[in-house]
């Protein structure tokens, strides 16, 4: 699933995209993973991309910049194993260029490669130890795998070499809900929103966090105004209905449940919440 993107990276072609929300530390069940994808191509433009992009490469065939763009483009249509081809090509022409290492670790990371990905994130920071964008990717991956210690200590490297970088921010604010450390959480996601207001990814995260330190209202507010930047976002509204059954309002809750599982039915906050609601018997999503 792709999440929405947080465009704060002008050195990477490929860009980063915010990592899709982990279940809060207080929540019953399995929290959904998602992972640092490349942006999708919606509207055909990378296709187009490639094309001219081929012919730059044509005239600059030793540019590692050349490749590792359109290695990006080819990422965003889905092709990667293109993408990884112009990315080694990269590396080849300068073995110190760390874009195209983030990059392609971007992509092993897409097609479930974890190993080699955090190799070459790994490697990235050898060639350039001030590239923060490889201490991101690194890092998420890392909170992927529980190791969070790891994943701290990148991200604090990397908000000390981007401070103005909305997704060193959120990141960390999502590791730091990944452990139930909410208050931390609700301040880094402060700072990103305080950096880029107008994507949803931030707002839900911190919605999440708010729900778990029992702040209601404000997590509804969180919630709406992620809807507002996507009404398509199922754990959005599976979660407007967690805050709302929480207030007790019920009938709230189970239409923001209803629309929830509209989206997408396997929701499993959801489909908890509603089986709640209408006497179900589930267990509750909130542990004591």
């Amino acid at each position: 699933m792709f999440a929405p993107s947080i465009r704060r990276f002008a050195p990477l072609s490929l860009t980063l995209v915010a990592l899709g929300l982990s279940a809060c530390g207080t929540t019953g069940g399995a929290p959904t993973q998602r992972i640092a994808v490349v942006e999708e191509d919606t509207q055909g433009t990378s296709t187009v991309n490639i094309s001219s992009l081929s012919d730059v490469i044509q005239r600059n065939p030793n540019d590692p910049s050349a490749y590792n763009t359109r290695g990006a483009a080819y990422a965003r249509v889905g092709n990667y194993s293109s993408a990884m081809t112009d990315f080694t090509k990269a590396v080849q022409i300068d073995p110190n260029y760390a874009p195209a290492y983030t990059n392609r670790a971007l992509a092993l990371r897409q097609t479930n490669r974890n190993d080699q990905a955090l190799a070459d994130f790994t490697r990235a920071i050898q060639a350039d130890p001030n590239y923060g964008p490889a201490y991101i990717g690194r890092a998420n991956l890392y909170r992927a795998q529980n190791q969070f210690q790891e994943a701290l200590s990148d991200l604090n490297m990397a908000t000390r070499l981007l401070p103005e970088s909305a997704e060193a921010l959120h990141s960390r604010g999502l590791l730091y809900q990944r452990q139930g450390m909410h208050q931390q959480a609700i301040l880094d996601f402060d700072a990103t929103i305080d950096r880029n207001p107008f994507v949803g990814a931030p707002y839900a995260a911190r919605g999440q966090s708010l729900v778990a330190t029992n702040q209601y209202d404000k997590a509804i507010e969180d919630f709406n105004a992620a809807l507002n930047v996507d009404a398509k976002d199922a754990n959005s509204w599976a979660w407007r209905g967690v805050a709302m059954e929480r207030k007790g309002d019920k009938s709230q809750a189970l239409e923001s449940y209803s629309r929830a599982l509209t989206i997408d039915n396997s929701n499993s906050v959801a489909r908890q919440g509603s089986s709640r609601l209408q006497g179900g018997g589930v267990a509750g999503l909130f542990r004591s």
